[in-house]
């Protein structure tokens, strides 16, 4: 075989390979796309998530990590029973939640009434989503976890208590975020979360037994078609060092 003959059997070669790998780059790019390009990522709660509804207390996790520091887990959690009386009946206007990322608050109102108040922590190493929403579970106590080793956000939460999953046609169910009670930090009017809305657990427990439909054992599924409490979130958090 001449040289001309074997250069052009070279670059054949050569561009049979670019194309197959062309080809096979498209592909894998359309059946298997990245976690950025999936349309429920990034999740609040990246490792667990929503996989675990049963809202169920988990006795043997005394222990939480939170930004990587270990935390005691309160033994008073698995004592507070969820009450059965429904808070702020005075005004008989429809109820609402209203989140202010701006100042750090939640007000919760009956018609033009608020029914109470109190300070919040939005997103700090995750955006917390504004607009509006509606809740669609509230679990008794859940477990979260996410962030990163690498970059010293790494937590795990075990017994979450009166969590309230939310969502909108642009932040599906399957994104975590939610309004839950945090007995890992006391820094509230402070962005501290990594994209829900932390609440000290005496104030979630009020808005957990207050926010419609009542609670139905340790986890409640809110159907399309059931009046419940929608959530709108608005404003910019502060950014905080």
């Amino acid at each position: 075989m001449s040289k001309t003959a074997n250069s052009s059997f070279f670059n054949f070669k050569v561009q049979l390979g670019i194309l197959f790998l062309s080809i096979f780059s498209i592909s894998a790019f359309l059946l298997f796309p990245s976690k950025a390009e999936k349309p429920d990522e990034p999740c609040a709660n990246s490792i667990s998530c929503i996989s675990n509804l049963s809202g169920k207390y988990d006795p043997t996790s005394k222990t939480a990590l939170f930004n990587d520091k270990k935390v005691n887990v309160p033994r008073e959690l698995a004592q507070t029973k969820p009450s059965t009386k429904i808070l702020g009946e005075t005004s008989g206007g429809e109820k609402h939640i209203y989140v202010d990322l701006t100042t750090q608050m939640l007000y919760a109102k009956e018609g033009n009434d608020i029914a109470f108040s109190f300070p919040i922590s939005s997103g700090k190493w995750g955006k917390t989503p504004t607009g509006d929403f509606k809740i669609w579970v509230k679990l008794r106590y859940t477990r979260m976890s996410g962030g990163s080793p690498a970059l010293r956000t790494y937590y795990n939460l075990p017994n979450v208590p009166f969590t309230m999953f939310f969502y909108n046609k642009e932040i599906s169910k399957a994104r975590g975020y939610s309004l839950h009670g945090a007995y890992w930090h006391d820094n509230f009017g402070h962005p501290m979360s990594h994209g829900c809305v932390n609440i000290s657990i005496p104030n979630a427990e009020k808005l957990y037994n207050w926010v419609e439909p009542p609670a139905k054992g340790n986890t409640t599924y809110i159907k399309d078609i059931e009046p419940s409490t929608p959530v709108t979130i608005y404003g910019t958090a502060p950014r905080e060092s």
